[in-house]
């Protein structure tokens, strides 16, 4: 048998993404929801095909993930709870990627992207106290020096931790439409409706 090039989709070790787009949407729905991907429903074809390519293993003639990466290589989760917000987000799966535009939501899995975007927002890793699991962290914030004095400050190795093992995106945006930094960010889960 040939060695398959290009990217590859999950459960369809074989295929590679020419071979994914000769499939029609059915399909595509089909292998996508092996895969574990969630909102199939409403996508259209090349979204299918993108959204197998990005879940997808196997040989895709990338260079091995950067260490901060972390679990995921930075890519997105998605599962059944994938909310909008993920679909209409900028998927960023290094530090060297920049927003499209200002005011873009954004969406990445990678430790050293959400690290940086903390450090420079002087943003502290944190749980919010009384939200532990006996010895986990509870629910996962970032404490900004504002007033909130239920915050505990944790390590970023506690956080991350705490981030993969929950399989958490983080939504954010870098600035706001007219340009000023933005605080803004979401943990989701998209497995779960109560992350």
């Amino acid at each position: 048998m040939a060695d398959k090039h290009g990217k590859q989709a999950p459960n369809t070790p074989n295929a590679s993404e020419s071979e994914l787009r000769e499939m029609n949407v059915e399909e595509l729905r089909d292998e996508a929801k092996k895969a574990g991907i969630g909102g199939t429903s409403g996508m259209k074809k090349d979204e299918l095909v993108q959204a197998l390519v990005r879940a997808g293993g196997g040989d895709t003639g990338e260079a091995p993930e950067d260490m901060g990466a972390g679990p995921e290589g930075g890519k997105v989760r998605r599962g059944p709870q994938s909310s909008d917000s993920l679909k209409y987000s900028q998927e960023v799966t290094s530090p060297d990627e920049e927003p499209e535009r200002e005011g873009r939501s954004l969406v990445t899995t990678h430790h050293e992207v959400i690290r940086q975007w903390a450090e420079a927002r002087n943003a502290v890793p944190a749980t919010v106290g009384g939200t532990e699991h006996g010895e986990h962290l509870g629910v996962l914030r970032f404490d900004f020096g504002g007033e909130e004095g239920d915050l505990k400050h944790v390590s970023w190795e506690e956080w991350f931790k705490t981030f993969d093992e929950r399989g958490l995106n983080f939504i954010y945006q870098e600035q706001r439409s007219d340009g000023r930094q933005s605080n803004f960010f979401r943990l989701e889960n998209p497995g779960r409706e109560d992350a």
